[in-house]
């Protein structure tokens, strides 16, 4: 098939982002396929010299048109939401230039379905969306959109997309539901997770021995936990300090590393700073490529997921949850949903408190000190990210998804 592929935020194992798209096409590229995406350059790795405007270039087989648009996640919501329409409107335009068999557009944004509705709908090819998303439930939750008419715009763009895709593929299964309460049939909604990439992050223990020696030195002899991920509104990245002023009381053999950026992390960093964890034993560091995460996994004893309590974002397929899997990096996350479901029933982690940060604090202890437990756990990370959700697995779904819709 000719794919194009509409991904406002592609990203490489290079860049600091989600690389699903990425590794999605990569998989497509050698069933025979040909993927082309419409995509920004705001998470592309610096290391491409990009012009003003749109941009030709091909990465493992891949094309790429790339518009060079700034952007940043600490960006206040209404600036994010005019960059989000400027895309969609350039890339309308840039799709329609370019010929294909069937289109993938993936969320977020809710606007990338704008182009992906305007060239299938004037091309006559058909569309498969993929919601990474429940928008606008998602952001209506968190206050983040306010405006009557805004809720009710992006509402009627939501369900008009997926009464207008051939195929919609949701990212778990309160995705699916979600979807499927639009009246959508059950046979054209797709389940495919996010996905474990082991053959980048299965490495041999002693990567994160060497780069807990160059890099994490300041860790000394204590166990880490990381944090890998956006500062932003809906990770309530707050509770981080929290729990390190109780840990620092409980066990003094533990230390927390925090790696990434976005609207709170200042808050965080001064937070730690007034409770006296800071840089004592929590350590809050810029982000850095993916291929670095790969190190800082393999050098740490857990990893951590974090989410506010609002029930909307726990349908969410959270890429460090699945980067921790494939590492075997036993898993602590502070909400509930099909991912705690999951954690529970393969024991390959713990469910923090959410607002008991010292029992929290006491159950990490209690878990990285307990060797049988502790042992089993990360075997359980080494079944689920192979048997359950390895990204050759996910990708056959998302082929399948895109050949249905050809062939129908």
């Amino acid at each position: 098939m000719k794919i194009i592929y509409l991904h406002q935020y592609f990203a490489t194992p290079e860049s600091n982002a989600g690389t699903r798209s990425y590794e999605m096409a990569k998989r497509l590229v050698y069933k025979g396929h040909k993927v082309t995406f419409v995509t920004s350059s705001a998470y592309l790795s610096p290391n491409y010299n990009l012009k003003k405007g749109w941009n030709l270039i091909e990465i493992e087989g891949i094309t790429l048109h790339v518009l060079h648009l700034q952007y940043s996640n600490k960006d206040l919501f209404i600036k994010r939401i005019f960059k989000f329409f400027q895309f969609s409107l350039r890339a309308s335009l840039k799709t329609l230039s370019l010929k294909c068999d069937v289109l993938l557009a993936t969320s977020t944004p809710l606007t990338i379905a704008i182009p992906g509705l305007i060239y299938s709908k004037l091309k006559k090819v058909p569309m498969v969306f993929e919601v990474r998303d429940l928008w606008p439930e998602l952001p209506v939750a968190v206050g983040a959109i306010k405006s009557p008419v805004l809720i009710k715009l992006t509402e009627w763009l939501e369900k008009y997309t997926y009464k207008n895709s051939s195929r919609v593929i949701g990212l778990s299964p309160g995705m699916c539901s979600g979807i499927m309460r639009h009246g959508i049939e059950e046979k054209k909604i797709i389940l495919a997770t996010n996905s474990c990439d082991t053959d980048l992050f299965d490495v041999d223990k002693s990567v994160g021995e060497q780069y807990k020696e160059k890099s994490l030195k300041f860790v000394n002899d204590r166990k880490i936990i990381v944090y890998t991920g956006t500062f932003g509104l809906i990770n309530k990245v707050g509770y981080l300090p929290e729990l390190a002023k109780k840990m620092k009381e409980i066990d003094n053999t533990i230390c927390f590393v925090a790696i990434g950026d976005g609207m709170e992390k200042q808050s965080v960093i001064d937070k730690a700073r007034s409770f006296g964890v800071l840089d004592k034993n929590l350590f809050i560091l810029p982000p850095v490529p993916k291929t670095e995460i790969v190190k800082l996994l393999s050098a740490a004893d857990m990893s951590l997921s974090l989410f506010g309590q609002v029930p909307e974002m726990w349908n969410n397929s959270a890429n460090k949850l699945f980067d921790a899997l494939a590492s075997k990096t036993p898993i602590a996350i502070n909400y509930g949903g099909w991912q705690k479901e999951f954690i529970l029933e393969y024991e390959c982690g713990i469910i923090l408190k959410p607002e008991d940060h010292e029992e929290s604090a006491r159950a990490l202890s209690e878990f990285l000190n307990d060797s049988e437990r502790y042992l089993n756990a990360k075997g359980k990370c080494h079944y689920l990210a192979y048997e359950k959700f390895s990204r050759d697995v996910m990708a056959e779904r998302v082929e399948k998804a895109l050949l249905d819709a050809v062939n129908d």
